[in-house]
């Protein structure tokens, strides 16, 4: 049976997984370099992102963000000094990688609105997401009757 493009690309994406973690390795290292929220120009997985809502329009932009891996517990430091700020505190850890980079995605672009996101690898150190925004305000996602659903009141 014929596949169609997009379960091939997945496919292809699986395998590169699987078959060539070399690859996939080099990629990350040049991702760990590049600064935390970068635009592409083009989605790394364009099956994803044509899922969460992405279409090659002007006024839509994808962002790669790299989140850091752990958890947010912080233990009170036991011997020493003690500093005035300790960090033990105010540390929120009800949120989840994927939710902390669409927010930082909307930190670094304040004019446009997450579409929806999509995991795309990780290492031992970084989640990296792709981030996929729109603009409410150009005339290309206004015309659009699907992106106009999808941001539903954000349009003015």
């Amino acid at each position: 049976m014929a596949m169609g493009l997009y379960q091939y690309l997945d496919e292809s994406w699986h395998r590169l997984y699987s078959e060539r973690p070399q690859e996939l390795k080099e990629k990350l290292i040049e991702w760990r370099r590049e600064p935390r929220v970068l635009r592409v120009e083009v989605p790394t997985r364009l099956d994803k992102a044509r899922r969460v809502g992405y279409r090659a329009k002007q006024g839509i932009i994808v962002v790669r963000v790299r989140v850091p891996k752990g958890g947010m517990r912080r233990l009170r430091p036991n011997s020493g000094r003690r500093q005035k700020a300790l960090g033990t505190v105010k540390i929120k850890g009800n949120y989840s990688s994927r939710e902390v980079a669409e927010r930082r995605a909307k930190e670094s672009f304040p004019n446009m609105e997450v579409l929806g996101s999509y995991y795309l690898a990780e290492d031992g150190r970084y989640r990296w997401y792709e981030v996929v925004m729109a603009d409410p305000n150009h005339p290309a996602v206004r015309g659009d009757r699907k992106l106009r659903r999808a941001l539903g009141s954000r349009i003015d």
